[in-house]
């Protein structure tokens, strides 16, 4: 009995504890209970509300870029693309294939295809290709039933009208890459979109935030493994805003044409505001290429195209401005006073300097020359005397204050300031002093002297208006704080050459054309356009030896075409109401008369032609 009682007492102080130990943790979870349900209830609603609501973003429209009469350059165009979903696909591969055999399918997109499918979730759709004709989309529809899991996406692409025209202007726009993300950190969510495409060269890329715009969002349901269900709210973004150039692109495609697959490049300037209304280099490239991706071999081939179609010429280009550069040599030597303009300059085909000789592109020689009978017959040894007498120094003063020399504030990358050299250039740059016969190269735009198509065009605009300080215009619009404001009127000021000094040197450009021994007499303009002034220039790329003089010096028609002179005329029209400006380099063109004067005077034709089927503006918006 004893032994029974004490089995039974020790059986019930177990069942005791058994249940105190199950009451203890029953009071735990009861609390936990409480705790989460009650006091952290608010929390973990908010936690489950935004794994059930998703908010993403939705790019907005990119702003269409216009000329200066509203044309568009730059649109937004319907992009249709087709895309595979993974888990409604048995064989992708096979997939695949039969999709090759109904739109063009490279090697390439089928190896990113696989690539980007193996990092997503089954259930993402993974583009294919972009940029589908409605034919190739319409044949995609029609096969549908044979090819499960894939899709037909309809968006937006940008699209440059006119193309290679345009190209070195307008750039293009391309994915974002993952220095443009680096250089964002994080400041705008847009970026890390896929598929989202940002300005990268040209005006695209300078005007980028403005046109880009700001995101909208949507507020979408999804499941625990983020498939979307449906969309519950929309919020539209704030599309680009649109962005006006100068240019006229009528102007524009007449000048890309005239030049054609030269290697070449032309401004046109209005001489009274800056507005630049043609500013082409060819040849180009199609930036529509740049949009959809270029392939490898469409890269290479640009890259291997001795003609540069890569390089904006009209503003990256450095060329020996030649005899175009003259008509700063003879200002410089006019207001310094070194020079009057009835003194003549006796040439015999060359001049002679201690040991060195230095010829005239005349064999012959032009005789005595005054200075505007100089600047007609673009006479070498009249120059080298006026250089000499004038001094680098002088020189340099006056190219810089008619643009050449730094580069134009103009809203591009890239833009390149050409050369005007000096003493002290060349002992800080070669460490070496100045020698005399390079000022005399000097004077006729050789030697050390570059200059930019664009600044040529600026050269010749500040010439033409009297000497008053106009800059190169791009845009009638300026970015302030991220969005597009009007370009604020400026008045230019004097560069403080005399009206004199001008009018001699406009004297001998209007003899460069309309004189009797003027060296562009061909490039005269129709009778009823008026008459037009300019400069012809020729530019060595390679120095004529002794032995070639002797010889005969050979044609550039008979060299290589890389060896061959460069062409170069600056002009400006009407003569007596000046209003436009021209400059035209032909790389390895060899005459400026014979092959530069040609192509701006028809440049110019069709400048005024347009002009005066435009509607005319106040005088005071000239001078903006």
């Amino acid at each position: 009995m004893d032994r029974t009682s004490d089995r039974g007492r020790l059986l019930t102080r177990r069942a005791a504890l058994l249940g105190a130990g199950q009451l203890g943790l029953f009071g735990l979870l009861v609390g936990r209970m409480y705790y989460l349900q009650v006091v952290e209830a608010e929390r973990y609603r908010v936690l489950a509300e935004e794994n059930r609501i998703n908010i993403r973003l939705l790019p907005p429209p990119r702003g269409p870029i216009v000329d200066r009469n509203g044309i568009k350059l730059a649109i937004n165009r319907q992009n249709f693309r087709v895309l595979v979903v993974r888990e409604d696909i048995v064989d992708l591969e096979a997939t695949l294939g039969k999709l090759a055999r109904i739109v063009p399918l490279s090697d390439y997109d089928r190896q990113r295809v696989l690539r980007e499918v193996g990092r997503r979730r089954s259930f993402v759709p993974v583009p294919v290709r972009e940029n589908l004709t409605w034919e190739e989309m319409a044949r995609i529809q029609v096969n549908a039933h044979d090819l499960p899991g894939v899709l037909i996406d309809e968006g937006q692409t940008r699209h440059y009208e006119h193309g290679p025209a345009m190209a070195h202007l307008m750039g293009y726009v391309a994915a974002v890459s993952e220095e443009d993300l680096a250089a964002a950190r994080g400041a705008d969510p847009l970026l890390e979109l896929p598929g989202f495409k940002i300005g990268k060269a040209g005006v695209e890329r300078e005007f980028d935030l403005a046109l880009r715009g700001k995101s909208g969002s949507k507020r979408v349901e999804v499941n625990a493994r983020g498939r979307e269900i449906r969309e519950l709210e929309r919020e539209e973004g704030e599309p680009g805003g649109q962005l006006a150039l100068t240019l006229d692109i009528n102007l524009q495609q007449f000048a890309a044409d005239r030049l054609g697959q030269e290697s070449a490049s032309c401004v046109v300037m209005d001489i009274h505001s800056g507005e630049v209304l043609a500013m082409t280099s060819t040849p180009a490239f199609d930036p529509n290429a740049f949009t959809r991706g270029l392939s490898s071999q469409e890269w290479k081939a640009l890259l291997d195209n001795p003609r540069a179609p890569l390089t904006p010429k009209a503003i990256a280009g450095q060329y020996a401005p030649g005899s175009t550069f003259k008509m700063v040599v003879a200002l410089a030597a006019l207001e310094a006073g070194v020079i009057k303009p009835e003194q003549t300059v006796w040439c015999p085909g060359h001049m002679t300097l201690g040991n060195a000789r230095f010829h005239c592109w005349k064999r012959q020689g032009h005789g005595h020359v005054s200075l505007v009978q100089a600047l007609a017959q673009s006479c070498d040894v009249y120059f080298y005397e006026v250089a000499k007498r004038t001094g680098i120094e002088r020189i340099a003063d006056m190219a810089r204050r008619f643009g050449l020399g730094s580069a134009p504030d103009i809203v591009l990358r890239g833009v390149r300031g050409g050369l005007i050299p000096t003493k002290a250039w060349k002992q800080a740059t070669l460490g070496e002093g100045w020698h005399q016969g390079e000022t005399l190269i000097a004077g006729i735009g050789q030697g050390y002297v570059l200059a930019t198509p664009l600044q040529l065009a600026l050269m010749t605009a500040r010439l033409a208006n009297g000497g008053r300080r106009v800059d190169p215009v791009l845009t009638r619009q300026v970015m302030v704080d991220g969005h597009l404001a009007p370009r604020p009127v400026a008045t230019p000021e004097s560069l403080g050459v005399s009206r004199h000094s001008l009018n001699l040197v406009r004297q001998g450009m209007h003899e460069v054309v309309h004189g009797r021994r003027g060296t562009a007499r061909g490039a005269a303009l129709p009778e009823e356009l008026g008459e037009m002034c300019g400069k012809t220039g020729t530019a060595q790329v390679r120095r004529i030896t002794r032995a070639e003089r002797e010889a005969g010096v050979t044609r550039n028609e008979d060299l290589p075409w890389e060896r061959r002179d460069h062409a170069l005329f600056v002009c400006y029209a009407p003569a007596d109401k000046p209003r436009y400006a021209v400059a035209v380099v032909v790389e390895h063109g060899g005459g400026g008369s014979a092959v530069a004067a040609p192509i701006a005077r028809d440049v110019m034709i069709e400048t005024l032609r347009l002009d005066s089927a435009a509607p005319r503006r106040p005088e005071g918006d000239l001078k903006a």
